[in-house]
């Protein structure tokens, strides 16, 4: 839950108010000592919200080559370890492809990495962003198809031999 959101909320008593206040001081106080730790080894990229109204910090490590965005949840203190990561490569000039995306599901974690992915792209001068969808996706297609549709990629699935590619033009967040 968000500051103004707290103090727009009619409902509920002064006591379950005062709970989320200090659950939301809490995570900005372990965001304050994550951002600590994490820049010591990576580039913060930047702070979000997830849909469960968790305050997160996205950060990168990034080669010649290849990059990992990541994501850590402030619900827990930093340990060196990633709560989800979009791995990509950097194919040419004019394309990022994504290798894969881990993490816990239906957080918000992937749809933030989405965000931060396509204003990497916008800032580094890429035009395109693809991405493979393989047979170990096939038990979850559905879903995946869902969330890259929502995040406006194009996605071309052949549904007899279980491969299919995704592709962003760059022309819409």
């Amino acid at each position: 839950m968000s500051f103004s959101k707290l103090l727009e909320m009619d409902t509920g008593s002064q006591a379950d108010r005062q709970e989320q206040l200090e659950s939301m001081e809490f995570q900005i106080f372990r965001m304050r000592e994550n951002m600590k730790e994490i820049s010591k080894k990576y580039e913060i990229v930047g702070i979000d919200q997830t849909k469960h109204d968790h305050w997160v910090i996205v950060f990168k490590d990034e080669g010649k080559e290849t990059a990992q965005l990541m994501i850590n949840d402030c619900e827990a203190a930093f340990r060196g370890a990633w709560d989800s990561c979009l791995q990509l490569q950097y194919k040419n000039e004019n394309t990022i492809h994504i290798d894969d995306i881990k993490g816990t599901e239906e957080q918000g974690y992937g749809s933030i990495l989405m965000n931060h992915l396509k204003n990497l792209a916008y800032e580094k001068n890429y035009q395109y962003v693809t991405g493979d969808l393989v047979k170990r996706d096939w038990d979850h297609l559905n879903r995946l198809e869902h969330f890259y549709r929502k995040h406006h990629f194009d996605v071309d699935i052949d549904y007899d031999n279980r491969v299919g590619e995704i592709v962003w033009n760059g022309d819409s967040f």
